[in-house]
């Protein structure tokens, strides 16, 4: 039985296009260099085949630069995929792209499709309930309507905050396994992981924090030494990736795959 929280069967991804030099970023710490993103891009990709699951990787979309970050268009669960309301308004053509892939894979799609906003980067699924952080990117109506269409199927929503700073809810945390969070302590400190045990990143590495669990690895940027070897203290199995060009448009591990076992 697969943990429906980070035991996968399938990873979907998208090639980062020439355009995404001009992608969105909340503070500019230089352009990205193209051909290095495309480099550690492929290197994600592998990484994810080693677990043994089947990547899908769509060719880049020039007219969105930020379509590379494909996790925020839509959320993958193992009853139905949930095609997403990005924040960012040049970011809405990026849903409506993914939803043939996603109707391809899945028997149920459902979509976002009122006035409020919802981007994936500030999901995080558990095992026992969907978290879901109000940020600049996603608001309560975007995350009630989020809930409308996931409660039939069985899913429990719970509303948490992201922190003041920080674009979304995930960008502070990561599912390690069942009931484990790697968090920053800024996150952590505002109480929405009290039924959860609590890796703290490494002080002055906060942002690792952003990892991915995926089958049988742990898969977090590289340049975090003091994590990595808390990770690996730990009995996890971690694979580093090299994300500062995606860092430069504020993207991590998570943003960079849709993970599901599709029905």
């Amino acid at each position: 039985m697969l943990s429906a929280s980070y035991e996968f069967t399938h990873a979907l991804c998208r090639l980062p296009s020439k355009s995404l030099i001009d992608g969105l970023r909340a503070v500019d710490i230089g352009q990205p260099d193209y051909d290095k993103f495309i480099n550690d891009h492929h290197g994600y990709v592998e990484v994810l085949k080693e677990t043994g699951a089947e990547v899908i990787v769509l060719d880049g979309l020039e007219e969105f630069p930020d379509s590379v970050f494909i996790e925020d268009a839509a959320l993958c669960l193992p009853k139905l995929a949930v095609v997403m309301r990005p924040g960012a308004p040049t970011r809405l053509g990026e849903a409506e792209a993914i939803k043939p892939t996603l109707e391809k894979l899945y028997s149920n799609v459902k979509q976002i499709n009122g006035s409020g906003f919802i981007e994936g980067g500030d999901i995080l699924v558990t095992e026992k309930e969907i978290l879901v952080g109000l940020s600049e990117r996603t608001d309560k109506s975007g995350v009630e309507e989020l809930a409308s269409i996931v409660i039939p199927f069985g899913y429990k929503v719970r509303i948490v905050q992201t922190p003041e700073g920080v674009l979304h809810f995930k960008t502070d945390c990561s599912l390690l396994d069942e009931n484990t969070i790697l968090t920053t302590q800024k996150l952590a400190d505002s109480g929405c992981f009290e039924d959860y045990n609590i890796l703290y990143v490494a002080q002055g590495e906060e942002a690792c924090a952003n990892t991915i669990r995926f089958n049988n690895y742990v898969i977090m940027p590289s340049g975090f030494p003091k994590t990595y070897e808390k990770l690996v203290a730990n009995g996890y199995e971690v694979k580093t990736i090299g994300n500062t060009e995606a860092a430069k448009l504020d993207g991590g591990m998570s943003c960079l795959s849709l993970r599901f076992t599709p029905v």
